[in-house]
């Protein structure tokens, strides 16, 4: 790889300590964006047009799909390059505060409307869509960083000599006859 393109698209672990939390906040801060930008909401609770019942601007599918598709690839990008806690919170975490302000500023009361059902909802689909993309994104990656040596044996490693039939046990097994000796 070239040093931009390591810069990039390289670990997050292995870059310095500025750039890796400069790059986490940037993500943070596009994902909020990307809310914003696409689920428009007016903090004020205005009517939307002069004599509308209707006091946010409503949410239109483009804008649900054009959100869905920058979280993703906000989820690919951070699950590439991080541990997989953190596209959770720098992709899942900004929407989901940002949904439950917006909710939370409606005048209807909580206990009378479905917002609090709704907000966990959508945030429980948030959070499941990016952790599932952001593992399948840690699958294309060519050095994990994550050793698991010494944690996973296998079967031929398991210090049996190749001429006792395999497996490594330290008890002996009762003998079928019992006048044998073992």
């Amino acid at each position: 790889m070239t040093p931009m393109t390591e810069k990039l698209l390289g670990l997050l672990s292995k870059r310095p300590w500025t750039e890796r939390w400069l790059t986490r906040l940037l993500g943070a801060a596009l994902s909020s964006a990307a809310y914003l930008l696409c689920l428009p909401w007016d903090l004020r609770n205005r009517p939307e047009s002069p004599g509308s019942t209707t006091e946010t601007t409503p949410v239109s599918v483009l804008g649900v799909a054009a959100l869905a598709v920058t979280l993703l690839l906000l989820a690919v990008y951070f699950g590439r390059r991080d541990a997989l806690a953190w596209p959770l919170l720098l992709v899942a975490a900004p929407p989901a505060t940002l949904m439950y302000l917006s909710f939370r500023t409606n005048p209807e009361p909580p206990d009378a409307s479905l917002w609090p059902l709704t907000w966990a909802f959508s945030t429980l689909v948030m959070a499941a869509g990016v952790l599932v993309v952001a593992s399948v994104a840690r699958q294309f990656r060519e050095d994990t960083g994550d050793s698991t040596d010494g944690l996973v044996f296998s079967h031929s490693s398991s210090g049996a000599s190749p001429g006792t039939g395999g497996g490594s046990s330290a008890v002996r097994r009762p003998s079928l006859n019992p006048g044998a000796r073992s």
